[in-house]
């Protein structure tokens, strides 16, 4: 009998043996497939942005192609192929030369709405914010001081108009020049807040994080379920996606044991509880249509989980469940053909940005990659 029991206990241990190295080998093969694809979008992005804008069946707003211009940054700091930071300059470069003309002074051309020249018409913060932020990666990219100071110049430019203008009472953003609502907004503010930070970081100015520091506690009153103009049941995965800009770039400022740190986790996991139940990749029913105008966005969900993972202690191990998603997204895109540089592809590439370069997405230039802070309780 001892024989038999020192036979299974043997045959155990080998079987864990064998198991181990199998799991540890599935792993590395998904994180090759997650970096073989975010190549394959970068390469398409770079096609694609350096083209002139814009004709059809491409999206035409410039926000969608400022997430293509961030993962493409980050893709630059893991390759250096100098090809990526080239057709991040040249979108850039267009951004600037449009602001330059446009009325107020410091906004961004959105490619609809007001145009440079005219002085009616609708302009956005929150979608000109995205634009700040693809135009303050490509400057923090920059090893000509004189191109980053360019770039970094037009994103203050913008941030000013924005602090000056469109802060209101509560410590939300308003969204600029939108004649449907013109209060306190959830999209602009999580934007916004997001940017607020990133400058922040790449220049020092307090005066970034205080703002984004007091629109992060605006939101965190927010009750999301309940948003108004564009509402959560009409567009959850986007709203989602949006406010929690906020929170992911603001991770490593909520400081433990703070008010505004507990907030903060809360409203983070009323987000992934909604994801659990929502995310076709978790197994989740089939509600959002993944290429929809609003479905979209649950290609850039996996992102803020990521980070999550990564720096807020509540949250560890929820990368695993991001990348269960990420595999369903891998396999919507799949379908596309020919391969389009889509509004899921532009979300999906930040998430797989943060997969293949841990930290590059929100780095400053006095930072290398990988060397943002962590949080935890």
């Amino acid at each position: 009998m001892r024989l038999v029991r020192l036979a299974l206990t043997a045959g155990v241990l080998v079987g864990l043996l064998l198991t181990v190295p199998s799991r540890a080998s599935a792993q590395q093969g998904d994180e090759k497939e997650f970096k073989a694809e975010f190549l394959r979008l970068c390469d398409l992005a770079c096609r694609e942005l350096n083209r002139e804008p814009r004709r059809p069946p491409r999206h035409k707003a410039f926000y969608a192609d400022s997430y293509a211009v961030r993962a493409l940054a980050a893709a630059y700091d893991m390759t250096r192929r100098e090809e990526y930071l080239q057709a991040c300059k040249t979108w850039s470069d267009r951004m600037v030369d449009y602001q330059q003309k446009m009325i107020p002074k410091g906004a961004y051309y959105m490619n609809y709405g007001r145009k440079p020249g005219e002085t009616k018409g609708d302009w956005y913060v929150a979608d000109s914010s995205s634009i700040a932020m693809g135009v303050l990666a490509t400057a923090v990219r920059c090893r000509n001081p004189k191109d980053r100071e360019r770039y970094l110049d037009s994103v203050k430019a913008f941030a000013k108009l924005v602090m000056d203008n469109y802060v209101g009472p509560g410590g939300g953003i308003t969204d600029g020049l939108w004649r449907q609502y013109d209060g306190e907004w959830w999209c602009s503010s999580g934007i916004f807040a997001s940017l607020g930070f990133l400058l922040y970081e790449e220049t020092g100015d307090e005066a970034y994080r205080k703002v984004a520091l007091e629109t992060l506690d605006w939101l965190n009153k927010l009750e999301v379920s309940q948003v108004k103009h564009i509402s959560f049941e009409a567009a959850a995965p986007a709203v989602l996606m949006y406010v929690l800009e906020a929170y992911s770039a603001g991770a490593t400022h909520l400081e433990p044991g703070t008010e505004r740190r507990r907030a903060a986790v809360a409203q983070i996991a009323k987000a992934l509880k909604w994801m659990a139940g929502n995310q076709q990749g978790r197994g989740a029913e089939n509600r959002w249509d993944y290429n929809s105008q609003w479905g979209s966005k649950l290609g850039g969900l996996p992102f803020h989980m990521i980070v999550y993972a990564r720096h807020l202690d509540e949250f560890r191990g929820i990368d695993a469940e991001a990348d269960r998603e990420l595999r369903h997204v891998r396999s919507v895109l799949a379908k596309d053909q020919p391969p389009a540089l889509s509004q899921l592809a532009v979300f999906a590439l930040m998430s797989y940005a943060e997969k293949a370069a841990p930290g590059a997405i929100y780095r400053s230039s006095r930072t290398g990659l990988g060397e943002r802070g962590t949080s935890g309780p």
